[in-house]
């Protein structure tokens, strides 16, 4: 641990990490950053993985703050980004925060109008990575035969209730009169 006073929250790229965490947990918690690329930040400036956050020099903040915005600067390869052959640019980037999913929307836009493939499937909300569709991906109720439910009492109730109530409304005349049973012997 450092002898500097802990603080209780550190700002990082514009997200509020609480001190307490440990600073590999602390990084992940900034969107675009997993724990792989934490762990090649911490390891790249020599900072102990298990240290709190909170306890790290403004120094090794603004380090991790600089290699984080732009790391291509720290020499990690291009593989290790989120954002290669940017289309606009064409640069590599890796994107953070918000950027992640404003591109996102931005990249889905572009394919609808332009009418790709990957654009139609986006529009008609089907799978767009060649998934099959025959039975997952479906947004109704379950596929296949309804289970069949079991034969309601009420109904045997009313069955037995129907004869005794259709006897009375039959007119006295109509109704057949049995013969006695014979006697046994």
């Amino acid at each position: 641990m450092s002898t500097q006073e802990f603080r209780h929250i550190v700002r990082i790229v514009g997200n509020d990490i609480p001190g307490a965490k440990k600073a590999i947990v602390g990084l992940t918690q900034i969107k675009g950053i997993g724990y792989n690329f934490a762990t090649a930040i911490l390891d790249t400036l020599k900072i102990n993985t298990n240290t709190n956050i909170g306890f790290l020099s403004e120094s090794n903040v603004q380090s991790i703050e600089k290699l984080i915005t732009n790391p291509v600067a720290g020499n990690f390869p291009v593989w290790f980004l989120n954002r290669r052959k940017d289309i606009e640019t064409g640069k590599n980037l890796h994107l953070l925060t918000s950027d992640i999913p404003f591109t996102l929307r931005n990249d889905i836009e572009r394919e609808r109008t332009t009418s790709s493939w990957r654009g139609y499937r986006h529009m008609y909300g089907l799978k767009v990575r060649g998934q099959c569709t025959r039975t997952t991906g479906r947004k109704g109720g379950a596929v296949g035969v309804a289970k069949a439910g079991k034969v309601a009492p009420a109904k045997s109730a009313e069955v037995a209730a129907a004869p005794a109530g259709a006897a009375a409304a039959v007119k006295p005349a109509e109704v057949k009169k049995e013969a006695p049973a014979e006697k046994k012997k």
